[in-house]
């Protein structure tokens, strides 16, 4: 069955014009083939028995045949990428679109993918139009040589995500957006405008546009360049306009600056967004135009002072991410991306390192509007490989459009604020790696000079006998220099390098006192990033607990499948070390948690990255009488602990002692409470009160109005309670869901990271008494509903409205 796209002319509303780009997704009904076949772009090919797929799209999430003890859900125990992949599958698959164009006489057409993991061909009617390797850049072709006007054209894109090439979880396949764009012949090239901000401050701000424009036409013809600045409330507030000429096919760049008189400046605490509108005329009609989004703000970073944005200092409350979305795997739906952002703010992060990679351009748009301050890194290896079949193979052919891809279309976000070459290199010292590094700054420079450049330098584990001075080097080439774990070394590096600026680039939840201590204390250490702040798929368990096991790396072999070092889980809830943070932060003054019961005998090893099985809750069956540990973690000066009336005790709570007092307790059933004391009055208590049997579910949207739109979800959390609308905490109950009206069930999950099931299937376990149901709308106005169902439980219902 041939798929047929329609290109719909947008109109804009700023002039009674008719626009002249096209941008349009080009994500329905693509045929996929999961297999390696040849000559799988001939156009005589028959792909109707391929699979119909919407993208984005991510196999490697997708549940595989044949499923048995050892292949549950996506997962398989004989993985190639084993634990760094969270046991899913690669492989190689094509995709193949059929779609007709129509009226495209002197038009330019290109198709732009966002990103494909990994090393991607792509062909239009047979014509190959190129290879691209790296799976997290984005790339484009000129499809307008080898179109077919008013007739059937084919697209096809092979895609090799083949051998141990990563050290997560990386998806497979066509995972982000895909667009078609249709231009003139004379217009504004992909990534062709950039927006700086040179001079600013609360009265008045300098803003320096520069638009590149594509000039395919021969004729000696006049233009006109109009850029419109508009506030978050669409009102124009400037306009500039300079007259060029086309006289021969090249392209030309136009520098315009306009000033802003008390402009409001972005901050994670505002983050106020304009956006121009750049047009060519060419008479009095509207040629092209160019929608781009931008913030004002300065960028101040010096060892005395430290980060000061908009002459204001700001310490980075920061956590490292990697890509994917849980149980939709890497696949970059709007929706997801926006909410993984939502949960960095809501959790307390003003910042996030994206690892070891560029993200999407959706997260990116989700850091703009929401304030989260980014550090953009491009690589996780330069020409010496951490796997066999990673970038490293590619690394001397296309870092240099790789790094310009990222910077030329990040360049305009204001979340950006650094740009990072690298992650835990293992040239980094070394001659050829200063060489690297140079080249790589340089080239970043020469397009945005005015973000500061970074990289992420970790101990020598990698060479043993170099000394940590040998360093010395290559943090002289870096604007900011990124420490992986190194907390340590901050001190003695100021005294011998008092210039260099710092940033814990990397930190384990065990040391954040000490870590954001260093922050408080040195303006020059100006940011602390987490390992991690949110649960991820792959590098299995490294963020375990276990007994009378040794503390360090050590990684857990199927059916683990994701890391469970974040303090956000893999569905977006709250994790123990998440409480500490808050009071380390200064975000709450008081938090209780509750330690498992440690069999007698045992000891408790809690992983490098992880953190001990301590809950914010009170809830133990079979542990009468036994002895628990209790943490409260505190900015009071003391603490009172009451169980079921009766005090416990109470101890002082300071820095020297990590603002944590413990106490242990015999376990009786009841109410738990912590009272936070301030020269020895009661001003503040937390209640943990133990919860009864299982009685019934209760659903929780995060929204329930939502958009008629694809790109839009509905996240819902089913969560167990007693009889009196308590969580069950050690609930692990299979619940079975059902969808009905404009809407479908694309996944569920839970936050167990040794709970290998499918991810895709409508039914799913509860892990401390929750899961998670991702609902999509089918793309129509309405209403869907959700029902959730368990053996013994009363049902739940919710009603999300589409429109």
């Amino acid at each position: 069955m041939k798929n047929f796209l329609f290109i719909f002319l947008f109109a804009i509303l700023f002039d009674s014009i008719h626009a002249q780009r096209t941008q349009t997704l080009f994500e329905e009904n693509w045929k996929f083939l999961k297999a390696d076949i040849q000559d799988g772009e001939k156009e005589t090919l028959n792909d109707n028995d391929w699979r119909t797929v919407e993208l984005p799209h991510d196999w490697s999430i997708e549940d595989l045949p044949d499923q048995s003890d050892s292949v549950t859900g996506p997962f398989t125990s004989k993985s190639i990428g084993a634990t760094a992949t969270g046991y899913t599958v690669g492989g190689t698959a094509w995709y193949r679109k059929h779609f007709i164009l129509n009226n495209i006489t002197n038009k330019k057409v290109t198709v732009y993918f966002d990103g494909v993991y990994m090393n991607s061909d792509v062909w239009i009617n047979e014509h190959h139009l190129g290879n691209h390797p790296y799976g997290y850049t984005p790339f484009y072709y000129d499809l307008t040589p080898y179109l077919k006007q008013n007739g059937e054209n084919i697209i096809a894109v092979r895609v090799r995500n083949e051998g141990k090439n990563s050290r997560w979880y990386s998806g497979s396949g066509i995972y982000r957006h895909v667009w078609l764009t249709i231009t003139n012949p004379v217009h504004i090239e992909q990534w062709g405008v950039c927006i700086t901000t040179p001079k600013v401050s609360e009265t008045s701000a300098t803003i320096n546009i520069q638009t590149t424009i594509v000039q395919n036409d021969q004729s000696n013809q006049s233009f006109k360049l109009r850029t419109k600045i508009l506030d978050s409330k669409n009102n124009i507030v400037a306009i500039k306009e300079n007259n060029f000429s086309v006289s021969q096919s090249q392209n030309s760049t136009i520098n315009q600056i306009i000033q802003l008189s008390h402009p409001n400046l972005w901050s994670p605490d505002f983050p106020y967004r304009y956006h121009t509108v750049t047009e060519i005329l060419q008479g009095d009609k509207i040629i092209d135009h160019f929608v781009t989004g931008f913030g004002v703000r300065s960028i101040s970073i010096t060892a005395d002072k430290g980060f000061l944005l908009n002459d204001k200092p700001i310490e980075l409350r920061g956590g490292c991410v990697h890509h994917d979305n849980g149980a939709l795997g890497a696949a970059t739906i709007n929706r997801a991306e926006e909410r993984r952002v939502e949960l960095l703010k809501q959790f307390g992060f003003n910042a996030v390192r994206t690892s070891h990679n560029p993200p999407s351009q959706q997260f990116l748009d989700a850091c703009d509007s929401l304030g989260i301050i980014v550090i953009d890194e491009a690589f996780d290896m330069w020409e010496r490989a951490k796997n066999p079949e990673d970038y490293h193979l590619y690394f001397d052919t296309s870092w240099k459009k790789d790094i310009d891809a990222i910077v030329l279309r990040d360049r305009n976000h204001p979340s950006v604020i650094f740009w990072s070459i690298g992650n835990e290199i293992n040239e980094r010292a070394d001659a050829s790696g200063l060489v690297i590094e140079k080249n790589l700054r340089d080239e970043v420079k020469s397009i945005d000079s005015t973000r500061p450049v970074t990289e992420a330098i970790c101990h020598f584990w990698d060479h043993p006998g170099y000394k940590w001075d040998t360093t010395a080097a290559a943090f002289a080439l870096l604007d900011v220099g990124g420490y992986n774990y190194l907390w340590k070394e901050y001190e003695s590096d100021h005294e011998k390098y008092p210039q260099r600026i710092m940033m814990g680039t990397e930190s384990v939840p065990q040391e954040a006192f000490e870590n954001w201590q260093q922050v408080e204390r040195h303006p020059y250490v100006i940011g602390d990033f987490v390992w991690t702040a949110m649960d991820y798929l792959g590098e299995t368990g490294i963020g375990h607990t276990s007994l009378d096991s040794t503390r360090g790396f050590q990684l857990q072999t199927f059916p683990w499948f994701n890391s469970f070092c974040g303090d956000i889980d893999l569905i977006g809830g709250k994790k123990p070390q998440s409480y500490y943070r808050d009071v380390v932060w200064n975000r709450s003054k008081l938090e209780m948690l509750v330690h498992a019961p440690v069999p007698e005998g045992h000891t408790e090893a809690v992983s490098y990255w992880g953190w001990q099985s301590e809950f914010p809750s009170y809830t133990f069956d079979g542990a009468e009488g036994k002895s628990l540990q209790v943490h409260v973690y505190t900015r009071y000066d003391a603490v009172r602990l009451v169980l079921n009336d009766k005090i416990i005790g109470e101890q002082n709570a300071s820095p020297q002692t990590k603002l944590t007092a413990t106490f242990t307790i015999n376990y009786q059933p009841g109410v738990l409470k912590a009272i936070g004391l301030q020269n020895g009055k009661a001003v503040d208590s937390v209640v943990l009160k133990t919860a009864g049997k299982p009685a019934r579910i209760r659903l929780v949207a995060d929204r329930t109005h939502i958009h008629a739109n694809r790109n839009d979800l509905a996240y819902i959390t089913a969560e167990v309670l007693d009889a009196n609308g308590q969580v069950v905490p050690n609930t692990a109950l299979p619940l079975h869901f059902s969808v009905s009206g404009n809407g479908e069930i694309i996944a569920t999950g839970n936050a167990d990271p040794a709970d290998a099931e499918s991810m895709q299937q409508p039914q799913h376990k509860t892990f401390e008494g929750k899961c998670l149901v991702i609902v999509r709308p089918k793309g129509n106005a309405g209403t869907m509903k959700l029902k959730a169902e368990g053996d013994g439980l009363q049902a739940d219902e919710v009603v999300i409205t589409v429109e």
